[in-house]
């Protein structure tokens, strides 16, 4: 019989892997006595796990909805598909779930032991990608992610080589703040130690990040947020377009949706005007054809000659 203290963990898989255990089940699979499950499952309690039992010949025992999430226990298989998953989800498929996506991949990670880490490797390796223009920001390297993620939890300097947008490269020294998923790319917003000044670097630029091991005293950011500072250096940089449109939906929806690739302000009557800067027009169209609601561009021409092509392209199919 196992000790205790893996048996509990063992007990806690098992909870998590079905809703409902016939007691004589549950205890057959751990391989103890009625009695010594009952113990079980009273040590649980005691570390704030609601346990709750159904009494009788047919008697077992469920794990009831609580206040916090319990630590989850998996398997190898299960911390590959979960690595691999959370993965998937950093290419921003989803609206709102990549950075916190990273968040728990950088945690999963950490404690992956080596074995792991190059399962869930060879599995990104060999995975071809299915968002409509591939991965986000560019390419990034999830290793990359992981390791700035982790010095943003940590308080830890960070070191990387960094290629700018005219291609010179040159090595940086930061203090990481955050990461930012904007407009499909990735920003780490950081204090550079060399500048003397806060910047925002894009992720797909940067490698060989490491952690020099230093630990820093946060600073206070000239902005709102990190998102709000990386959106200001956009904004302040040549794009070849500037988009201004009118949507049929009040600025809250709109800003909920599809506000963090712009600045939507109200416009009256049930409307609002939505900005953007942007190095592709198809972008846009995108962006406004998901809100699921008319729109009138008023900026550029260019654009409203590409939402005649695609609609064009869309009535064909």
């Amino acid at each position: 019989m196992a000790n205790t203290s893996s048996r509990t963990l063992r007990l806690l898989s098992l909870f998590q892997d079905r809703a409902y255990w016939p007691g004589t089940e549950l205890a057959e699979r751990l391989g103890v006595s009625a009695r010594t499950l009952r113990r079980d499952v009273d040590r649980l309690r005691e570390l704030g796990y609601p346990v709750e039992a159904r009494r009788g010949v047919d008697g077992g025992y469920r794990l009831a909805s609580g206040a916090a999430m319990p630590p989850l226990v998996i398997d190898d298989e299960e911390a590959v598909a979960l690595a691999v998953g959370l993965h998937a989800a950093t290419q921003g498929a989803v609206e709102g779930i990549a950075e916190p996506s990273v968040r728990v991949l950088a945690k999963v990670v950490r404690v992956m032991p080596a074995r792991l880490r190059r399962r869930v490797e060879a599995l990104r390796t060999m995975t071809v990608p299915t968002s409509w223009d591939g991965p986000a920001g560019g390419g990034v390297d999830p290793a990359v992610l992981t390791t700035v993620a982790l010095a943003c939890r940590d308080g830890e300097r960070l070191r990387f080589r960094y290629t700018a947008s005219g291609g010179r490269e040159s090595d940086r020294h930061t203090e990481p703040h955050r990461l930012v998923c904007l407009g499909r790319r990735w920003y780490l917003v950081a204090y550079d130690l060399v500048r003397h000044d806060w910047r925002s670097f894009r992720v797909d630029r940067l490698t060989a990040p490491r952690g020099d091991g230093t630990r820093f005293r946060p600073r206070d950011l000239p902005a709102a947020d990190a998102a709000a500072f990386v959106r200001a250096g956009l904004d302040g940089q040549p794009r070849a377009y500037r988009v201004e449109a009118l949507v049929d939906a009040p600025a809250a929806a709109v800003r909920e949706r599809i506000g963090r690739w712009g600045t939507v302000e109200e416009a009256g009557a049930g409307r609002c005007r939505l900005r953007m800067t942007t190095d592709s027009l198809d972008w846009p169209i995108m962006a406004l054809g998901a809100l699921g609601t008319g729109f009138r561009v008023l900026d550029p021409p260019e654009l409203r000659d590409r939402v005649h092509e695609w609609g064009a392209r869309f009535g064909r199919a």
